[in-house]
């Protein structure tokens, strides 16, 4: 908004109106600045609002003005009505109590968000091609309040009413879908670490009390946009808040606050006290280190180990997060140093190393560090690497393309002969594709997105097995249901036609033959490409919801597939989608997991290892990352875990 409003209509808008200013003289009597003193904008704003909020201090201003608010506009010309019609309920009973303690709803004029089936939720500070599962790959993590009933509420009003304490378990806690919460103008000391639950927040008032402090659980409400502590008592602020990075107004005017603090928020404005809260702030104690699941049964495990035909194999499979993505933009709430890449780098080859899996499956793994990093330091473990960048980086320079991410397979030289690699280009393959080439829907959302899949055959160089390792990052974006539903099907097709001419190879002798004691065990025979075992894995940015998730795990998909989204891909969309791999989840034997993707919007699993059931099974999968920890940090990228 480019004018001022009345401070009645505060309430009717999700924070106080932002006006245009310029720097200038602030008039006599403006709170805590002389006639002559220079004033920033942004502290201008603040010093605005605080006068707004001062005169905001009578019970339940808010839910009245909104009332207000909510009422018919009076118009000009008085219109002849029947006396005797009655008259409909024109808002909600807003002296209805909210919770045990004395307050007042009202209905805020945010929008909620739609669901991931119809919407993008993509923030502004989101890249607009960013190809991570960073940016909601789903989508934002959804309200109770996206899709809420006539009358619903999701503010509530408990400002001016002489509330000394919250106690813990105050009901107040359990009202998770709130977006704005005025405790303003009461006797508060304290506020409870509690407040950290009221995950949706937006806006919270707690000005004209007499706190002291406010609890570093606080920088759990990432959600936070406007954040008022105007005349309190607060000399200084933990440094946990400076997770709140969508933070656009802090208010402190009026509290004794350390004058460094202040001097920097007057200075700068709220985003740069942020930045310097999130900078110093200490990392929080390490989580438990992860440990391994076990899917079978002891006497299981003892009976294969003692089976000399038995053979076990171990795969990783980890986005690792760019550097050319991992911006202060996209992760506001990650520690600046601890979103360097030079940080970063040496986290995850520490965690890859540590796993020593006989299969390494990377995505995001851009040519500068596949060459000079990865490679480099994972040789002196026995790996040797397959790697292919998306297919944007054949049009760029010789600098510019040194930071294309790609897919990024190392395995153990000593264990496994690669026989043959294979890149899958999804908009080429499907331009090859005779039922696809007219149709709108292919040029226009298949042919613009450069994701690829890296596919290795291998032997085992003592017993001659053979196994396919498919290695693939899916597109990201919601509105591209159809498209992530596409690549992933047209992966499954190269698959079967690279198996099927695996299958088809003669086999090899073991190496060293003649000391090698493998060399008496038969040659295996694959009749056709099924019979190979398979390892697809990768991040595929799509929920157990997902047609994807249903195409893997079912072997088919039909032709009027809500995620085809009516758009039309040929054979796909007439026929369905067909499989005989018969895959599963490894996580699946062990309950899916809780997540693979942790940020403050989205929190979930989009990354999987799919593995053909006919001829392998699941002994181990790695455990969760520990949920106590999890419940105290606002999301990854952090000081422990590199990668979101």
């Amino acid at each position: 908004m480019a004018h001022h409003q009345h401070h009645n209509s505060l309430s009717h808008y999700p924070s106080p109106p932002n006006g245009h200013m310029h720097a200038q003289h602030m008039a006599q009597g403006s709170p805590g600045s002389a006639a002559s003193q220079i004033i920033t904008p942004h502290w201008q704003q603040q010093l605005l609002k605080c006068e707004m909020i001062r005169s905001s201090r009578s019970p339940h201003h808010r839910a009245r003005a909104s009332a207000m608010a909510s009422r018919t506009v009076t118009k000009s010309a008085i219109p002849i009505t029947n006396p005797n019609q009655v008259k409909p309920n024109a808002s909600m009973d807003l002296a209805e109590s909210g919770s045990k303690d004395s307050g007042t709803s009202t209905t805020s004029s945010t929008p909620a968000p739609t669901s991931a089936s119809e919407s993008s939720p993509i923030s502004a500070n989101s890249a607009p091609n960013h190809p991570s599962s960073t940016v909601a790959p789903i989508a934002e993590a959804p309200r109770p309040t996206a899709k809420p009933p006539e009358n619903t509420w999701n503010s509530l009003d408990m400002g001016g009413v002489n509330i000394k304490t919250i106690p813990p378990n105050s009901g107040l806690f359990t009202f998770t879908f709130l977006i704005n919460l005025y405790l303003n103008h009461n006797s508060l000391s304290s506020v409870p670490p509690e407040i950290s639950r009221l995950r949706h927040l937006e806006l919270l008032d707690l000005s004209g009390n007499a706190l002291t402090t406010v609890p570093p659980e606080m920088g759990m409400l990432t959600q936070l946009k406007e954040l008022y502590l105007f005349d309190n008592q607060i000399v200084t602020l933990p440094p946990e808040l400076g997770s709140l990075h969508q933070l656009q107004t802090l208010g402190v005017e009026g509290n004794p606050l350390d004058a460094s603090l202040k001097s920097l928020i007057q200075k700068d404005g709220t985003p740069a006290l942020i930045s310097f809260l999130r900078d110093s702030c200490p990392s929080p104690p390490p989580p438990p280190h992860r440990v391994w699941k076990n899917v079978i049964s002891p006497a299981e495990r003892e009976a294969m180990a003692s089976d000399p035909h038995a053979e076990i194999f171990s795969v990783l499979c980890y986005n690792i997060l760019c550097e050319k993505y991992a911006t202060e933009k996209l992760y506001g709430y990650t520690p600046s140093w601890a979103l360097s890449w030079d940080y970063r780098k040496e986290l995850i080859l520490t965690e890859v190393m540590n796993y020593d899996a006989d299969f390494i499956c990377l995505q995001e793994v851009d040519i500068t560090q596949y060459e000079d990093y990865f490679v480099k330091h994972l040789q002196s473990q026995d790996y040797e690497g397959v790697y292919y960048p998306k297919s944007r980086y054949k049009t760029m320079s010789d600098s510019d393309r040194r930071q294309v991410d790609g897919c990024a397979t190392f395995y153990k030289a000593s264990k496994y002969q690669l026989v043959e690699r294979q890149l899958i280009e999804f908009s080429a393959v499907a331009m090859q594709r005779p039922d696809f080439k007219k149709t709108d829907d292919m040029f226009n959302r298949v042919l613009g997105k450069d994701h690829v899949a890296v596919i290795c055959l291998f032997e085992n160089k003592e017993t001659g097995t053979r196994i396919i390792v498919a290695n693939a990052h899916i597109h990201w974006d919601p509105n591209f249901r159809d498209v992530k539903l596409v690549q992933v099907a047209l992966l499954v097709e190269e698959i079967e036609k690279i198996a099927g001419y695996f299958s088809k190879l003669p086999p090899r002798l073991p190496v060293n033959s003649d000391d090698n004691p493998g060399s008496s065990w038969p040659q295996p025979v694959y009749t056709d490409g099924t019979r190979i075992p398979t390892i697809i894995c990768g991040d595929f940015n799509s929920v157990p919801s997902s047609g994807v998730y249903e195409f893997l795990s079912t072997g088919s998909v039909p032709p009027d597939h809500p995620d085809f989204m009516s758009h039309l891909y040929g054979k796909y969309t007439t026929d369905g989608l067909k499989h005989k791999f018969n895959l599963k989840s490894a996580y699946a034997a062990a309950g899916e997991v809780l997540l693979t993707n942790y940020t403050p919007r989205f929190r979930g699993v989009i990354d999987y290892i799919w593995y053909t059931s006919g001829n392998l099974s699941v002994n181990a999968v790695l455990g969760e990352v520990d949920k106590g920890y999890l419940e105290k940090v606002v999301g990854f990228p952090n000081a422990h875990f590199p990668s979101e």
